[in-house]
């Protein structure tokens, strides 16, 4: 088995989780960590993946394959389910700071497949009980519930906090659904406290005018926590932060939010005409005032 990257959560409200209400809905618990990915590969060797690559101990990300390699709950695991790949949050600091002391620096399994196809939850859950594997419990489901009751649960994430505090939000799967073009997604809804904090404000572009309304749009979705996980990665990655980084940060910027957003701003925007030389200088100018103390 080979590496296989995490598939993109998309919010709620827009066109490419449009209906998936619709049904039985699993709703969970959305961390703030890093995106962590393990698996067995064809020699039997424990793999472990970030987001993006295939993790080495001399290019680790956080400590986590070296954790990984520690635990032996995932050689048991994997011994049973060697086709299975784990999918899951590596909790290491990055913007949402009030998690317990304990939950830190630990692994939160929140997906399961098998080749392509995604286990239910009913599914991996005893999977992983069995071998002693943490997870991202399911805080409840819903039948054919309205996109508004669904919001309504996002108050109620407080998984892993202390006592008093809420999450950033959560995830809504819905494993019989497939969007209207054949996909299998999942949708999330970030808390509206967590988007106000981390929005920016009197934040000022370049070459603002008429012809630039549709880049202003999709620049309010690059947000302070977003540009904040990119830094903190490289900062985990680099073992601390140098000036010298930072042709790197804006390449991960940028790559990371046109990855992300990118079908989904043509959708919610019907397919817009963006002059993407623009809208990348207006997302290096904000990264520069989310972070002022370094420029």
């Amino acid at each position: 088995m080979k590496f296989e990257r995490y598939q993109h959560v998309t919010q709620l409200d827009f066109d490419e989780t449009q209906g998936i209400e619709v049904g039985l809905t699993h709703i969970f618990p959305k961390l703030d960590g890093t995106n962590g990915s393990v698996w067995m590969s064809d020699d039997g060797d424990i793999m472990a993946g970030s987001r993006n690559r295939t993790l080495s101990l001399d290019f680790d990300n956080a400590g986590f394959l070296a954790w990984i390699l520690q635990q032996p709950c995932f050689v048991t695991f994997f011994s049973e389910f060697p086709k299975l790949r784990l999918y899951g949050e590596w909790l290491v600091p990055h913007t949402v700071k009030d998690y317990r002391d304990d939950a830190w620096n630990k692994f939160y399994v929140f997906d399961v497949t098998d080749e392509n196809d995604y286990l239910t939850y009913d599914q991996y859950k005893p999977m992983l009980e069995k071998h002693g594997i943490d997870f991202v419990p399911r805080y409840f489901t819903a039948e054919n519930a309205t996109i508004d009751k669904l919001k309504e649960r996002v108050d109620q994430c407080n998984f892993l906090m202390k006592d008093g505090c809420i999450g950033e939000g959560i995830v809504i799967k819905n494993y019989d659904y497939k969007n209207r073009f054949g996909r299998i997604v999942w949708a999330k809804v970030v808390r509206q406290e967590f988007k106000d904090n981390h929005r920016g404000k009197g934040l000022k572009s370049p070459h603002i005018s008429q012809e630039t309304r549709v880049e202003i749009q999709v620049l309010d979705l690059l947000t302070e926590a977003f540009v904040m996980k990119e830094f903190n990665k490289i900062k985990l990655e680099k073992d601390g932060w140098n000036n010298k980084y930072i042709p790197m940060l804006f390449g991960k910027v940028w790559y990371e939010f046109i990855n992300d957003n990118v079908w989904d701003i043509l959708k919610k925007y019907k397919n817009p005409t963006i002059d993407f030389k623009n809208l990348h200088a207006m997302i290096i100018n904000k990264t520069k005032q989310f972070l002022k103390e370094i420029f």
